[in-house]
């Protein structure tokens, strides 16, 4: 007897929705069909409980433990010591009074504030600006916006090494400085020429500043596309027939940028501008990568501080890794609940 194949793909086919439909129906049997919402929720809770909840409650059972093993029945009880020999400074704007966790704690702290300060808003106007300028009827405008958001694709390791090759001090930045300058020299007259090029350290000398700067421009590059998009799908989804109803009032491009976009857009800047303070926040990968910290520890973090007390040296002070980690996470939500006030009181308003 021949067997055609489109017949035994059915059987097969029915085959296995009979074994697939036997467990779901004694499922539902046993709980009611409106129970089975969260026989299908129950795999991703699962995942996000071992990997996200179950971590943090970790973290938060080791910040009160002492010792140097990660046996939790090894590690004694020791309180509040690790939150105090964080906090014990009698200075906390100068960490140098502090004791050496309390040093690299608040060093990485006022670092990390710092970068958050100047990044956030610098990448936010960035963002928009590019946004608004990629939203208009311009040529190759997908090209444009695949170009903006490659970055974001790239690893922070791969990102971090790339700018490396261009700040060391015979990297392309300075190669290609000195060349302008010799180049400059040669076709203008005498009075006008420039010194000589001297090659300058971007990463390595703290007291110009450069490392941070630096920093924070390579962050910013890196991350611009991801809030970019965001703005972009915010601007595209205010109505056009506001612009153009504005166009026929007369009036000027500022005041409908300052009276349509910003006020519509307002709801995405929150979410993007509470998204960019978390993971300025969470800075490590490109920094640790670029400078180590260095020089010094100018350009140290707060996470680069907690994985060094964790992981880095032979004595692991995981405790005050966690502590660190619960500091910070209570600053984080104190800010993110101040940025929701202020932003519903101007709702409201």
């Amino acid at each position: 007897m021949q067997v055609r194949p489109q017949a035994a793909f059915e059987w097969l086919w029915k085959s296995a929705g009979d074994v697939l439909d036997g467990p779901m129906r004694a499922i539902q049997s046993h709980i009611g069909a409106h129970r089975m919402a969260y026989v299908f929720l129950l795999p991703n809770l699962l995942v996000f409980g071992l990997f996200s909840f179950w971590p943090m409650l970790l973290n938060f059972y080791i910040a009160f433990t002492g010792g140097q093993s990660v046996i939790l029945a090894d590690r004694p009880l020791v309180g509040l010591d690790n939150f105090r020999e964080l906090l014990a400074c009698p200075s906390y704007l100068d960490p140098r009074t502090c004791g050496v966790a309390g040093y690299s704690f608040w060093t990485g702290l006022w670092n990390t504030l710092f970068f958050a300060l100047v990044q956030v808003p610098l990448m936010i106007v960035v963002a928009l600006a590019t946004a608004l300028i990629l939203n208009r009827d311009i040529r190759a405008r997908g090209f444009w916006r695949a170009v903006y958001f490659y970055p974001v694709m790239l690893s922070p390791v791969v990102v971090a090494v790339i700018w490396d090759w261009i700040l060391k001090r015979r990297g392309i930045l300075n190669a290609t400085l000195e060349k302008a300058v010799e180049t400059w020299n040669a076709i203008t007259p005498t009075f006008l020429m420039m010194a000589d090029y001297r090659a300058i350290n971007w990463l390595i000398d703290a007291r110009s500043g450069w490392p941070m700067f630096w920093v924070i421009f390579v962050y910013t590059w890196a991350h611009l596309g991801f809030y970019m998009l965001i703005l972009l799908a915010g601007l595209q989804a205010i109505p056009r027939d506001l612009y153009e109803a504005a166009q026929m009032d007369g009036t000027s491009k500022s005041r409908q940028f300052w009276r349509i976009t910003l006020p519509l857009l307002m709801p995405t800047m929150i979410v993007v501008l509470v998204l960019s303070l978390i993971r300025a926040f969470q800075v490590f990968d490109e920094v640790y990568v670029l400078t180590g910290g260095g020089p010094g520890q100018a350009t140290k973090m707060m996470i680069q501080h907690i994985y060094e007390s964790a992981f880095i040296g032979d004595a692991k002070r995981y405790g005050i890794a966690a502590a660190s980690s619960v500091l910070v996470a209570l600053l984080l939500m104190v800010l993110t609940f101040l940025q929701l006030a202020v932003t519903r009181k101007k709702a409201g308003n």
